[in-house]
């Protein structure tokens, strides 16, 4: 963690990237929850490009309803929007998932690091158990 405190005319600033990027991580998995959601970043995955009328037609919802989906994953850094004039164009970006993965992938190896030692700390007390039977 990298804490950097700034002191100055006593006011004390305290910025922590971890934080930072615990939010960011909080917003893509809150953006990814909504099935909604979900189906809008598989429609984009299939696409380079598509404009968001198009991408809303699948669903059934007004366009309204649906335009708050892009914004949200647009926020949580999963797709991209340009407008290009009256359109509004959406790609998938991988910014957002990079994070999630990096975060998953944290964590995963530290459970399968305790499940390791879990795993050997059985084989040993099975062990013990087989030469006291004997």
């Amino acid at each position: 963690m990298l804490t950097i405190v700034l002191d100055g005319s006593r006011s004390v600033i305290i910025f922590s990237i971890v934080v930072n990027k615990q939010k960011r991580i909080s917003v893509t998995f809150s953006a990814l929850a909504d099935p909604t959601r979900r189906r809008i970043i598989e429609q984009l995955a299939k696409r380079r490009e598509c404009r968001v009328t198009a991408l809303a037609q699948p669903f059934r919802m007004s366009l309204p309803a649906f335009s708050r989906h892009p914004r949200v994953l647009e926020t949580a850094r999963l797709i991209r929007r340009r407008r290009h004039g009256r359109l509004h164009l959406i790609r998938a970006q991988a910014t957002g998932l990079k994070e999630a993965q990096m975060w998953i992938a944290h964590y995963a190896a530290g459970w399968d690091f305790s499940f390791d030692a879990l795993d050997g700390l059985l084989e040993r007390e099975k062990h013990k158990e087989d030469r006291n039977e004997i």
